[in-house]
């Protein structure tokens, strides 16, 4: 399993089935295959100016992409999902067997599915994690910026018709609240929060786990909880998302660099773990070795979306290295045809 840098170099360069390390060092803003200047459908860096100005150049950007092609009676992340039980209809293909009507389907002979009544009002809460191994991006932008993006997705998505947004941000060093409100200028203050995090010091491992913990604790009324990491190091965060998964709707969202999937030929390279302070010199001159780590990078990859589906999430994967924009519109867009309200289990 590929796990944030331990070991020696003598290690990494020892046959295995994956190599150990991954390259995690901070990127400088404007570094990467992208060259100066933002790129196009990359989110902003928010270490080039004023937050304001970028998170304002943010929004209107979501809100040009997002209601342009996503037209239709309903905008959110989970559409016509509801707590109150409606009427039964008759199943059809694709429809969630979660909601089967058994009573229903037995008197019939002919199965059936029990609809629900959308709530008028979704709580939205959103655990983010800004934790130092965020600091990184080879491509278009650092993965902490694209997190950020996200959140502002989610918030255009689900703030409107007296839906709340509130989140808990973990960095590793600290785990801040803000509580979910109503309204977009209460999202925007969110957002200028979120942003002016202050990133956590070297050596600090990030604890998404203890995030979501702080979520269940006090039980919330049932809504949409959003995950936003890149769910790399230990796993402990599994079981507290799972037990989310039985009170709220999920969806978790993976940020991932290129260069955590496969390394380019660039000879001897030293690289930095930002929640360690560990070195690692890593042959990217060798082959073998850059095909052993592309294998353990995609294991690694494909565990982390088995352990999503078991705690039922939906999964959104945003590279920094991609349209981040059009990513969020084919997921919503790939929902919304498949009607289910919920998240695949």
């Amino acid at each position: 399993m590929i796990r944030r840098r331990r070991g020696t170099a003598d290690e990494a360069a020892s046959p295995g089935p994956a190599h150990p390390g991954l390259l995690l060092h901070a990127a400088t803003p404007g570094s990467g295959a992208a060259g100066e200047g933002t790129a196009d459908g990359a989110p902003p860096r928010f270490t080039d100016g004023p937050a304001d100005v970028l998170l304002r150049r943010l929004e209107l950007t979501v809100r040009r992409r997002l209601d342009g092609l996503l037209q239709g009676d309903h905008l959110g992340l989970v559409p016509g999902s509801g707590s109150e039980a409606g009427d039964s209809r008759t199943y059809h293909p694709g429809d969630d067997v979660r909601r089967m009507d058994w009573p229903v389907t037995a008197r019939t002979q002919v199965p059936h599915v029990r609809e629900t009544i959308a709530d008028r009002e979704l709580e939205t809460w959103a655990v983010v994690d800004l934790s130092a191994s965020l600091d990184f991006g080879t491509a278009n932008c650092q993965k902490r910026d694209l997190a950020i993006a996200g959140l502002a997705a989610v918030g255009h998505l689900t703030v409107h018709g007296g839906n709340r947004l509130g989140a808990v941000v973990t960095t590793g060093e600290r785990v801040d609240r803000y509580p979910a409100m109503p309204g977009r200028l209460a999202a925007e203050r969110l957002l200028r929060s979120v942003v002016a995090t202050p990133r956590a010091a070297g050596g600090r491992r990030g604890d998404l786990a203890a995030a979501l913990d702080a979520l269940s604790r006090p039980p919330r009324r049932r809504g949409l909880v959003v995950v936003v990491s890149d769910f790399l190091g230990d796993d402990d965060w599994e079981r507290p998302l799972r037990g989310l998964g039985t009170r709220h709707e999920l969806l978790a969202i993976e940020v991932v660099d290129p260069r955590e999937l496969e390394l380019p030929d660039v000879g001897l390279l030293t690289v930095v773990d930002p929640e360690t302070g560990q070195t690692l010199e890593v042959p990217t001159g060798n082959a073998e070795f850059r095909a052993r780590f592309a294998e353990g990078a995609t294991a690694q990859r494909a565990r982390i979306a088995a352990a999503l589906r078991r705690a039922g999430a939906g999964h959104l994967q945003l590279r920094t290295d991609r349209d981040w924009l059009m990513d969020v519109v084919r997921f919503v867009a790939e929902r919304r045809r498949a009607g289910s309200g919920g998240a695949s289990r």
